[in-house]
């Protein structure tokens, strides 16, 4: 092994003695709103709270689950009177475990998830700490995605590369290519475009980093679906049933005329950026037409979001997916039909794993080289419908 890396989920945090490393709290996952409550105090800063930081105010990302472990739970209380208090992204603590002399570092990407830090600085913003009435000290300290995090734990073998999941995806196939839409499926979904060395600052989309280096970073729009993967296993809890993602690949052929789901699971993500309703179908079906239906309600706000990317002016060729649910052909169909473009999935379905490590080894070769699926777009009016019954179900024009 010549050198290593590390991707974790974005977004989710954790609170840990600074001294043993013990944790003081369970980690707060992404999908956790427990903190909805908290930034209502702040809605009227959300135009400067975007703008530094690139995301909007929501719970889901790391500054106000921060806030709550330090209001309400008592471990997290006691070590911040004692000094050994340490909190911040779920990426910080592994290192803290898996490096030695165990600092506490994190990368770009992943402190940019906690909404605390300034995105074109690439650093901890005083003022977003200000407003979330936070301390720098808690915080590890931030450096570039692919640099030199320190050696694992008794051995010479470098942690080269940390990233976030969905950042590191986009590397699945080595260097990022223009005009290329980058969609992850995963238990969250996410479409993400890269912009070049500066943020831009889009009204109803997030701006996030590809990746970083001492001397520059590279940036991105991204548009983030809430309830993908998690919308599967909201069905099968509802229901009762199991493997239904396995089930769907027999039943996408042969279902023709699903209802339309309105998928709400975890709230909406962008461009929308509200609760909506309880999620429900618009009409009656059985097993199979419902689970369907769920699978495209995934596609319609992959496709809003695709959208709303093209409208900045961007030129977009076609689709890259990776993600457990890309291994459903019948998905990469539906996202093909519905989008018109060329959707290539390679036969590497966990892009994480590949990207991090084409980060950690200092990319000096063409990854790109793997054989490729590709869906070719089909007319299919019948999905195009649905589509807009599901954007006039949302509200959204």
């Amino acid at each position: 092994i010549g050198v290593a890396g590390l991707s974790t989920q974005r977004s989710s945090v954790i609170a840990w003695h600074r001294q043993t490393g013990e944790p003081l709290s369970p980690v707060l996952s992404w999908q956790d709103r427990r903190a909805a409550h908290y930034l209502e105090r702040l809605s009227n800063q959300a135009h400067t709270i975007k703008g530094r930081s690139g995301l909007f105010l929501s719970p889901h990302y790391g500054a106000s689950k921060l806030r709550w472990l330090y209001d309400n739970c008592e471990a997290v209380q006691a070590a911040a009177r004692s000094g050994d208090l340490q909190f911040g992204p779920l990426a910080a603590f592994v290192i803290h475990h898996l490096v030695e002399g165990r600092p506490a570092i994190v990368d770009h990407v992943n402190a940019s998830r906690t909404q605390l830090m300034d995105l074109e600085q690439r650093n901890w913003s005083a003022d977003l700490l200000q407003r979330f009435r936070l301390q720098r000290p808690l915080l590890p300290a931030c450096q570039p995605t692919q640099a030199f995090f320190g050696c694992l734990a008794g051995t010479q073998i470098p942690l080269q590369a940390v990233n976030g999941d969905q950042n590191a995806a986009i590397h699945g196939l080595g260097k990022l290519d223009e005009g290329t839409f980058i969609v992850n499926v995963g238990t969250g979904a996410f479409v993400l475009l890269a912009t070049g060395n500066r943020p831009i600052n889009h009204p109803r989309l997030l701006a996030s980093i590809a990746n970083s280096t001492p001397e520059t970073a590279t940036y991105l729009l991204e548009g983030t679906v809430n309830g993908a993967g998690a919308a599967i296993k909201w069905a099968e809890e509802q229901w009762g049933e199991q493997n239904l993602s396995q089930r769907l690949e027999e039943w996408l052929p042969v279902v023709k005329d699903p209802p339309v789901f309105v998928n709400t699971i975890g709230g909406l993500g962008s461009p929308l950026w509200t609760e909506g309703p309880t999620p429900y179908f618009n009409q009656d079906g059985d097993l199979a037409q419902k689970s369907v239906a769920i699978l495209e309600s995934i596609i319609f706000l992959l496709q809003i979001n695709l959208e709303m990317m093209t409208n900045t002016g961007q030129d977009v060729r076609r689709i890259r997916i990776s993600g457990g649910l890309s291994a459903l052909d019948g998905l990469c169909q539906l996202l093909a039909d519905l989008t018109q473009r060329l959707v290539v999935r390679s036969e590497v379905t966990q892009a994480t794993s590949r990207g991090i490590a084409w980060l950690a080894g200092q990319p000096k070769y063409d990854w790109s080289e793997l054989a490729n699926d590709y869906f070719l777009p089909r007319q299919n009016r019948p999905l195009q419908a649905r589509y807009r019954t599901f954007c006039s179900l949302l509200g959204w024009q």
